[in-house]
């Protein structure tokens, strides 16, 4: 439960003001169609962190318990400092394959390749590399997209203007470079 609930509340937080936030809200105001586009984005959202899952799976397995130990602390270290760095979206990004595919593929696609190598997509390979419940990390990491991108489809810009990126940005940096520590330390259930 611990693996699903650190990868959920890690990725929403992790997620606001992220690039694919702001994709959530360039397609909104396109097409003004949300079913279509939170479809796309669940889809895109499982699509690319099962992979990612899958990747820190292997991660794991392949690497030793202390040097594991080690490249995950050091990870999500990493991590912290990129929480705080702003991301920025060419919206000319969401509207290159509408035509061809719709609002619903539109959005898998823009979503999927905006998501590679994206923070929250490291997040997961981190997170499934951390935690050996990989199915757990997968639908909470995709839980937590879910749970930062749908009000953001819905309500857009209003919502942006409330919220300050800046702090929930230092919020989700503080999480993970908590969790680098204790990573770090070996505390906890790590394996």
């Amino acid at each position: 439960m611990e693996a699903f609930l650190v990868s959920t509340g890690v990725v929403a937080l992790g997620e606001m003001g992220d690039k694919t936030q702001l994709l959530a809200v360039v397609l909104a105001a396109m097409f003004r169609r949300p079913l279509p586009i939170v479809l796309g984005i669940l889809v895109a959202t499982v699509l690319n962190h099962a992979a990612a899952g899958a990747v820190g799976g292997w991660v794991a397995a392949a690497l030793g318990p202390d040097l594991l130990r080690w490249v995950i602390g050091l990870s999500f270290l990493a991590m912290a400092g990129w929480m705080l760095v702003p991301d920025t979206i060419d919206e000319d990004e969401a509207t290159r394959e509408t035509a061809r595919f719709g609002v619903f593929g539109t959005t898998v696609v823009a979503f999927f390749l905006a998501e590679m190598g994206d923070k929250t997509q490291i997040a997961t390979v981190a997170l499934a590399a951390r935690y050996p419940e990989i199915v757990l990390v997968v639908i909470g990491t995709t839980l937590g997209m879910m749970l930062a991108n749908v009000p953001a489809v819905y309500l857009g810009d209003r919502m942006a203007n409330k919220v300050s990126m800046p702090l929930v940005h230092a919020i989700a940096a503080g999480i993970f470079g908590v969790l680098g520590v204790l990573t770090l330390l070996n505390v906890g259930q790590l394996f």
